[in-house]
């Protein structure tokens, strides 16, 4: 992410169907209000924006009792999925406008078939509140929202929204940094299936940069690629309070920046997802502006070049 001169592809999914709440379709819209465009172009990226993404609902997909929306999330999915990939595929770095976090299962199962290509494995580093490694019969809910994790990873295989055959990401390689709400079937699921959390107390034991350096080297040994999936709820409601799922002590203002420094100075990401954004829930665009000031600083927005804003 160092080389200044590299593409953007911006892909809006406005996606609420797979959170159970109206709302997150607003966020597209919301963040390039926000500014997202100018952010990234005024650090010397070359940004194309294709607009949102607006596909039928997929007829083909069944009616589950236990997955609600399928049809809608799953066509969206399946979009979202070949657009991330020939993003990708050109050479552009793919940022995802969301949309709830269920377009997940399509971003980073696009980035998974990209990665499969150039024979170098996929990483993924989840910043949430939640695990979101639910499938349809352990969620409490039914929102797929919860289940994109589990489903990339190639264990909650309850619908052909995707092929059965494409590649999955191997769970030892999925990083959640501040989880602070998990369920206790998805906490089994977890533990058995080898994704790496680092919940809220490990940050304040451990450190947030210490905690990203080791994850970092991780994906530098294996030469891989880096997915970076941002929820809003992944901070703390004060001060992100458009979304949704809020849950109390979240991760700090400064931490959450301190993230993105260090992801843009390891040079190793190559996709981001926005998520959860639910401008109806914000306050005056509050959330909308933070995770556009968090992407300038993922993609080389030092601290010295942030302005004073009003107050």
């Amino acid at each position: 992410m160092s080389n200044m001169s590299k593409a953007v592809t911006l892909i809006g999914v406005p996606l609420e169907e797979g959170s159970g709440q109206q709302g997150a379709a607003m966020g597209p819209a919301a963040l390039r209000i926000a500014g997202v465009w100018k952010a990234l172009s005024s650090l010397g990226y070359g940004v194309s924006d294709q607009g949102d993404l607006k596909p039928q609902p997929a007829t083909d997909l069944p009616t589950h009792e236990n997955a609600h929306n399928l049809s809608t999330v799953g066509a969206m999915v399946r979009a979202l999925e070949q657009a991330t990939f020939e993003a990708a595929a050109s050479g552009s770095v793919p940022v995802i406008l969301g949309g709830d976090h269920s377009l997940s299962m399509g971003s980073v199962s696009g980035m998974a078939r990209h990665a499969a290509v150039l024979g170098r494995p996929l990483f993924v580093v989840w910043l949430d509140a939640h695990a979101d490694f639910n499938t349809p019969d352990t969620s409490p809910s039914g929102n797929l929202h919860g289940m994109p994790v589990a489903f990339f990873c190639g264990q909650a295989e309850f619908a052909p929204i995707l092929p059965a055959n494409r590649p999955f990401v191997d769970p030892r390689r999925v990083y959640q940094v501040g989880i602070r709400s998990v369920d206790d079937h998805e906490r089994e699921q977890i533990q058995a299936s080898g994704v790496v959390v680092f919940d809220m107390r490990a940050v304040d034991e451990l450190g947030m940069a210490a905690i990203m350096r080791s994850i970092l080297a991780k994906v530098e040994a294996e030469n891989g690629l880096l997915h970076v999936s941002l929820d809003v709820d992944f901070m703390d409601p004060d001060i992100a309070p458009g979304v949704g799922t809020t849950v109390p002590g979240g991760a700090t203002f400064r931490e959450a920046h301190l993230i993105m420094e260090m992801l843009h100075d390891s040079g190793l990401v190559s996709s981001l997802d926005l998520v959860e954004l639910n401008p109806f829930l914000d306050d005056r665009g509050k959330s909308a502006r933070i995770l556009v000031e968090l992407t300038a600083s993922l993609f080389g927005r030092r601290v010295l070049d942030r302005l004073t804003r009003p107050a």
